[in-house]
């Protein structure tokens, strides 16, 4: 037994070393777009800012990148789904236009004032890049889902400066109850190295002031599990209504970038009607006072309306950032009836409508203990599992299966589905 132990230590130096080299390339690449896309975003979001007028230009940005995507980026429009189903099914490399195209088409959108996020361009940049070292290594399928896999590490964590949170991103993200073991090292080689890859470029991230924290009790674990309710049942709405969006305007619009210019409309008069234009973009100087002050109880409904209109009708960039507003907005509301600190509640409801949207409790757990400090830990673990459990086994990437389910009855149902004649002995 003692020889056999010491022989596959040996054997494992190889994987090690391999996965190590790869990893760091992989975060290399995705590290520097990463750096390069946050700059990018930023110089969009000051100008945009500075020409309101720019949001009457929205329609016809969305036709552009529409007719773009429609010449160019049919084989890579699904996305983040694209990466998981190549991860669950390898059938060939991602082509290396998905880089450039959604990144483009994201700064476009901000520039001109759709509400969508950043993680989706990062995360499709990570795993577009890192796939193509498949030839160049000459890696088989298994070894090609461990590659996308790392690089949708990289890219979540280096856009987010959260790299535990982007390595477990990566494992989690793909399946309901069930995580890629076998791709751990390379997932957190790639999320560290990415992290440090994009600081050294001279990235700065947002810091958000939690204050102090309240200590775990009953009354305080009873509250947050209750909002951990809410944030679920709004990451499951989110996720649904974005997609029943996006399918309902498929069908009544043929012709792909009219899409957008429809949606561009829609958002363009809604903005200027109502004086919105702080739930386009981003919003993160929003997301900053959800932590220092008491917000209006419509800012989460604002933030999900715009950014439902523009997912749903084609504009390209991520969901997470806005569902940080919304999770943020809607915590800082809930706090006064919870009797618990704004500032505390907006940091677990930050991470958690992300968990219930996303089905990823730990990542976001993670995060929350990254961006805010291990105190918030436990807290944050009961508001992201909870809103886990309640937001069902929908959620905002189409692609994502259901390994097990949230709970046993889900799973015995599953397994009697499947095995209908094990199930009657």
């Amino acid at each position: 037994m003692d020889r056999f132990r010491r022989i596959e230590q040996l054997e494992l130096l190889p994987y090690f070393g391999k996965w190590l080299l790869i990893a760091s390339l992989v975060a290399a690449l995705a590290g520097s777009a990463s750096a390069f896309f946050l700059f990018a975003l930023d110089d969009a979001t000051a100008w945009r800012e500075a020409h309101r007028w720019a949001i009457w230009l929205l329609p016809l940005a969305g036709f552009a990148v529409g007719w773009i995507y429609n010449r160019l980026g049919k084989p890579v429009d699904a996305g983040n789904n694209l990466l998981i189903d190549e991860i669950h099914d390898p059938k060939k490399v991602v082509p290396l236009r998905m880089a450039p195209l959604v990144l483009g088409g994201t700064i476009v959108s901000h520039l001109f004032g759709a509400s969508v996020g950043r993680e989706g361009t990062a995360v499709q940049m990570g795993g577009a890049l890192a796939d193509q070292l498949t030839h160049v290594f000459r890696l088989g399928h298994d070894d090609r889902r461990v590659l996308l896999m790392a690089g949708m590490s990289a890219g979540f964590a280096s856009v987010f400066g959260t790299p535990l949170a982007g390595a477990v991103f990566g494992l989690e993200v793909l399946a309901i109850g069930r995580m890629r073991y076998d791709a751990i090292f390379p997932c957190v080689v790639a999320g560290i190295v990415a992290d440090q890859v994009c600081l050294a470029w001279g990235v700065h991230h947002v810091h958000y002031a939690i204050g102090p924290i309240v200590p775990v009790g009953f009354g305080s674990v009873i509250a947050v599990a209750l909002a951990g309710i809410v944030f679920g049942l709004v990451g499951m709405a989110f996720a649904t209504c974005t997609h029943r969006l996006g399918a309902f305007v498929k069908r009544h619009i043929a012709y792909a970038p009219l899409r957008p210019l429809c949606g561009g409309i829609v958002v363009a008069t809604a903005v200027w009607a109502l004086d919105a234009y702080h739930y386009i973009g981003l919003g993160i100087p929003d997301i900053v006072r959800a932590f220092q002050m008491p917000m209006q109880p419509w800012d989460s409904l604002g933030k999900f309306v715009f950014t439902i209109a523009s997912l749903g009708t084609g504009f390209k960039g991520g969901e997470v950032t806005p569902l940080f507003y919304i999770g943020a907005t809607l915590g800082n509301t809930l706090a006064p009836l919870l009797h618990m600190p704004f500032a505390l509640m907006a940091g677990i409801g930050f991470v958690a409508v992300f968990s219930g949207a996303a089905n990823t409790p730990i990542a976001t757990t993670l995060m929350a203990i990254e961006l805010f400090g291990a105190d918030i830990g436990p807290l944050a673990a009961i508001g992201c599992v909870s809103a886990y459990l309640f937001s069902g086994h929908t959620g905002i990437y189409r692609a994502q299966r259901i390994g097990h389910g949230k709970h046993r009855k889900q799973n015995k149902q599953r397994e009697q589905h499947q095995h209908p004649a094990e199930a009657a002995q």
